[in-house]
């Protein structure tokens, strides 16, 4: 869609002129007479640019400007002005205005200011745009990802961490799931409010209920005086209840009593509490058949379970290797270390079954072991080297669930192959374990050609 300009200009002659210019150029305009159609048809127009005189009868430009930059900071604004009055249209920039053009002037130099300013305003567009995403994913914290798959769990945390759902994180262990939780609580109207953390699998059975809900003075041997539990401590915030798979059937009414009723009592005591608590669980477990086996209630899956959120493995999210790799670099204070291409594509192509754990304990190990500023692949363990495990479907591609085309696929494949071996044919149709008039043969057929 071409850009519209307004043009207020009470010389009705002039106005012709730059209204014919400007449609020559090929853009939109809208024309006014006065200072106030001006302001009337900028409200309907909405121009993405405006060229006012500077001196008009009644309103003249310098309000003009002041009152479009009040309704819309964003628009850039050229004023016009006589020879010689170079000193009104610098105070016309200094309130606001991007340039100023001299009577008289010609069509190219008409032409080329506007086309800078338009070109201006776009890229302060993107700039407010880059910063409004960035903005949104500080509160990610420390969640590294731009691949698809991660993009969808960003979506989902956004849409419901301002909410009281009850949310239950999957995935497999070293996903981040606590990552996620917290970022859920920081992107909350609970964030000013504790967030406390407990992991259900680390604690002994007959200390849990304990540990969760507190015990009075008395309760057991022991207990040699009150405790407040976990749930008690995240009042106002958030409790995130780690591996909660693996809490006993015992203890799995009295937590869904807490979250249907928003009360709990402690180990040997009377009075119930009343507490105003949002909880997050995760768990690494197949929750549908330790309901199945009779092992977690299915009510309380439920409960939980409000907001499913899956967490995706990174064997699954190739793509945000990289960008893993120069986080956890710049974590441990070596920005300037980089991986030669071979222990790059050897680390992208390791299945990772420890995930993003497994990823920041090497790069750690690497970066102790390290002989210089470049780790090369001979640096890397045997069993990311020599990576000899039957590779399964989900660990080479990620199909989306709407189906995917699969010339498309193969197209891709052949190009990842060639690119990874340097667009050396016989390199490549080795690395796909097919010969190599096959790969010319697919090469043609996709019409791909070597950079």
């Amino acid at each position: 869609m071409k850009p519209t300009i307004l043009i207020i200009d009470d010389d009705t002659s002039l106005r012709r002129v730059l209204e014919y210019n400007l449609r020559e150029a090929g853009y939109g305009v809208a024309a006014a007479a006065s200072g106030e159609e001006g302001l009337r048809l900028f409200t309907e127009a909405e121009p993405s640019l405006v060229i006012s005189d500077m001196k008009m009868p009644g309103m003249d430009g310098m309000q003009v400007l002041k009152s479009i930059k009040e309704r819309s900071p964003e628009t850039p604004v050229i004023m016009i002005t006589a020879f010689g009055s170079v000193d009104m249209a610098v105070e016309a920039m200094k309130a606001g205005a991007y340039d100023y053009i001299t009577k008289p002037f010609n069509r190219d130099e008409l032409r080329l200011t506007v086309a800078k300013a338009l070109q201006f305003s776009s890229l302060s567009q993107e700039n407010r745009q880059l910063k409004s995403q960035l903005a949104d994913r500080a509160d990610f914290g420390a969640i590294i990802g731009g691949s698809s798959a991660m993009e969808k769990v960003f979506q989902v945390v956004a849409k419901v961490a301002d909410t009281e759902a009850s949310v239950l994180i999957t995935g497999e262990s070293g996903t981040g799931k606590e990552l996620v939780a917290r970022s859920i609580h920081s992107r909350s109207s609970r964030k000013n409010g504790p967030f406390v953390a407990i992991n259900c699998a680390a604690i002994p059975h007959d200390l849990l209920e304990s540990e969760l809900f507190g015990h009075v003075k008395g309760a057991f041997t022991g207990a040699v005086r009150d405790k407040t539990g976990k749930f008690a401590l995240a009042d106002g915030g958030t409790l995130f209840l780690d591996e909660v798979g693996e809490l006993p059937p015992s203890l799995q009414p009295k937590l869904l009593r807490a979250l249907q009723e928003r009360v709990i009592e402690p180990v040997g005591g009377t009075k119930e509490q009343k507490l105003d608590v949002r909880v997050v669980a995760a768990t690494n477990l197949d929750m549908e058949k330790a309901i199945a086996d009779g092992t977690f209630r299915e009510d309380l899956y439920y409960r939980l379970a409000v907001i499913p959120l899956h967490l995706p493995p990174l064997r699954q999210r190739r793509d945000d290797i990289p960008l893993l790799l120069r986080h956890f670099c710049g974590r441990h204070g070596a920005e300037t270390v980089q991986l030669d291409k071979a222990a790059l594509a050897a680390l992208v192509s390791y299945p990772w079954p420890g995930n993003v754990r497994e990823l920041e304990n090497l790069v750690e190990r690497l970066l102790i072991m390290r002989n210089g500023d470049t780790i090369t692949a001979e640096e890397l363990p045997e069993k990311v080297l020599h990576n000899d495990r039957p590779v399964s479907a989900d660990t080479v591609v990620n199909l989306p669930p709407e189906g995917y085309s699969l010339e498309q696929l193969e197209r891709e494949v052949v190009m990842q192959a060639l690119e990874r071996n340097n667009w050396n044919q016989t390199a490549a149709a080795r690395f796909l374990r097919i010969p190599r008039h096959t790969l010319i043969y697919r090469m043609e057929k996709y019409a791909i050609t070597p950079p």
